[in-house]
């Protein structure tokens, strides 16, 4: 996994709420295996229509947002089932950071779990930096882990939340295996204790 250190990058504003994982990702595409076209798969019923062409209204098909690595969305974002191909969809995308007002629990910690930022900020908030975005298409929004700030278009900087287990993982680049793996030493001198105590075991 990436470390996330500091990002800035184009984002785009979407102007919707409630966006669930179906719309992020597709139930019918559940079937297929990581690293079949994830990318094209991203709001695959909202990109583009029945027979495949773009919708030009949708705000990543506009091209200020096309190279976007930013989202500012609404609220309750990524709510619905818990699959984890939505934020596998969005990471090969090439997003790396969603702020919202909020999100749905489990597509949060997916994002984290998969070296993206997930960042909440008040409604208000989400709302202006959207304007701020519709009104200087192809705008960057900085997003600094370390110092747990946004700064908008304007320059205005919002400080952001986040677990210090999180925010450290993120920032070295760790999952729950390389979490684990950073203390292999200990483990195995551990086992080699045990087993030199309790050699029946082996």
């Amino acid at each position: 996994m990436e470390p996330f250190t500091k990002l800035v990058a184009v984002a785009a504003p979407l102007d919707m709420a409630n966006v669930d994982t179906d719309k992020i990702f597709p139930s019918r595409f559940l079937h297929k295996p990581r690293g079949s076209g994830f990318a094209k798969m991203a709001f695959q019923d909202i990109r583009f229509d029945a027979s495949g062409q773009e919708n030009p209204n949708f705000v990543l098909n506009q091209a200020p947002f096309r190279n976007a690595k930013i989202i500012v969305a609404g609220a309750n974002f990524g709510c619905g089932s818990s699959r984890e191909a939505a934020v596998y969809a969005l990471y090969d995308y090439g997003i790396r950071s969603v702020i919202a007002p909020s999100f749905g629990d489990i597509h949060y910690a997916n994002q984290l779990q998969n070296g993206m930022l997930p960042v909440v900020l008040p409604d208000e908030t989400c709302a202006k930096l959207r304007t701020q975005l519709h009104d200087a298409p192809g705008a960057p929004i900085a997003v600094d882990l370390e110092s747990q700030t946004i700064t908008g278009p304007d320059d205005t900087m919002y400080r952001f939340d986040i677990g210090q287990s999180h925010r450290e993982r993120l920032l070295k680049g760790l999952d729950e295996v390389g979490l684990i793996l950073q203390h292999v030493g200990e483990i195995e001198a551990f086992e080699r204790r045990h087993y030199s105590e309790l050699p029946w075991l082996l």
